[in-house]
């Protein structure tokens, strides 16, 4: 898996699922459970997960809604 987005805000995190579950494109938001537990501090915050093969495609929808800033930079 692929971190494409790694953000405190719980909020945000739900707007990037619906974008990706509404275009199909499988994710996995890892962290959740312990960023709750510690009351979203940012020492602790939430990393939005998606297949290699799907990550071009995720990251240019983001790109598209307006979130670009928040994508993390490609691996390698």
């Amino acid at each position: 898996m692929e971190e494409i987005v790694r953000t405190p805000d719980p909020v945000f995190v739900s707007a990037v699922e619906a974008l990706l579950s509404g275009e199909g494109v499988t994710h996995f938001v890892a962290d959740r459970h312990i960023s709750a537990l510690e009351a979203r501090i940012a020492a602790f915050p939430m990393r939005i997960l998606v297949p290699p093969d799907e990550a071009d495609r995720a990251r240019r929808l983001i790109r598209e809604a307006g979130w670009g800033e928040e994508l993390r930079p490609l691996p390698g």
